[in-house]
């Protein structure tokens, strides 16, 4: 999926060899578009948006390899051929779906390391500096064994290398080259605007903010963090920005770094045939964004 300033565009390969594209256009919403002009609310936003629109095109790509394999149930959403608000209802429902699962994730990634620290800490020593350190180490080695374990499967494996084709044609493309299979190749995986940088920071913010704040007691402890998650992930937002804003800086581009590590698991080398995919998708994207500007003209 490539996402432009008007569409968000999504390619699947069929059993054929063809392709199917899902395009969406994005809406303008003004008191939308107001918030995500606004400091350390527009993070809150954007992510919530991105949601909505990743479980649309997961949504689609999941139909579609359904489709594929000849499920009774796909062929029969087919013979029903809902109307138009029927449709408008399935994409609303799994626009809702996707906002919950990123929301329900955020909230078990920041209670259960709190909930194991304070069971195995919480009278071993009285620093609370030190127990929201241990509190962070601990998310993120939930995270990195949670990522580790699910990259094993293989379909995860395969959406893996989808994301790393999407960061090599978006790196090949800010270079200025042809966007050919193999001279997307030769590009990296890694990418700094990747989300799951953001994910990595969501985790080293969390640890300063809650290190200025005293808790007694467990229950206090859990109500700061839900109370907190939408700061946290604000300012992880903000930070986020800053250090894509400094990565052609020699010394200050090291801050994105932690992010990078991340994606060594969220990104796997792609075959050739996920590159042309990718590199399609990403051109239809391109496209559509000219259509719709050549319509406004």
């Amino acid at each position: 999926m490539f996402a432009g300033k008007n569409v968000h565009v999504t390619a699947v390969r069929k059993k054929d060899g063809s392709l199917d594209y899902l395009e969406v256009p994005k809406k303008v919403i003004p008191w939308v578009q107001t918030l995500k002009k606004i400091p350390f609310i527009r993070g809150i936003v954007g992510i919530i948006e991105s949601s909505a629109k990743g479980a649309q095109h997961l949504n689609f790509s999941a139909e579609s390899f359904a489709e594929q394999e000849g499920e009774d149930a796909s062929s029969a959403k087919k013979e029903e051929k809902p109307g138009f608000f029927s449709n408008i209802s399935m994409i609303l429902g799994v626009a809702v779906v996707g906002v919950i699962s990123f929301l329900f994730g955020k909230f078990v990634f920041t209670l259960v390391p709190a909930v194991i620290e304070q069971f195995l800490f919480q009278n071993v020593f009285s620093n609370q500096f030190l127990h929201n350190l241990i509190e962070g180490v601990i998310k993120i080695i939930l995270l990195v064994g949670y990522i580790y374990f699910i990259s094993l499967t293989p379909m995860i494996r395969r959406l893996f290398q989808y994301h790393g084709a999407e960061h090599k044609v978006i790196s090949a493309y800010e270079a200025g080259v042809e966007l050919t299979v193999s001279n997307v190749q030769k590009f990296n995986t890694l990418h700094y605007r990747c989300g799951s940088s953001f994910i990595v920071f969501t985790v080293l913010i969390g640890v300063v903010i809650y290190s200025f704040l005293h808790y007694d007691g467990y229950v206090e402890r859990i109500v700061q963090r839900l109370i907190l998650l939408p700061v946290v992930i604000g300012v992880s937002y903000e930070v986020l920005r800053f250090t894509n804003s400094l990565r052609e800086v020699p010394v200050l581009r090291y801050l994105g770094y932690p992010g990078l590590w991340l994606q060594l698991l969220t990104t796997k080398e792609p075959e050739d045939s996920q590159v042309e995919v990718s590199i399609a998708s990403f051109n239809r994207m391109r496209e559509a964004e000219q259509r719709i500007l050549e319509g406004r003209a």
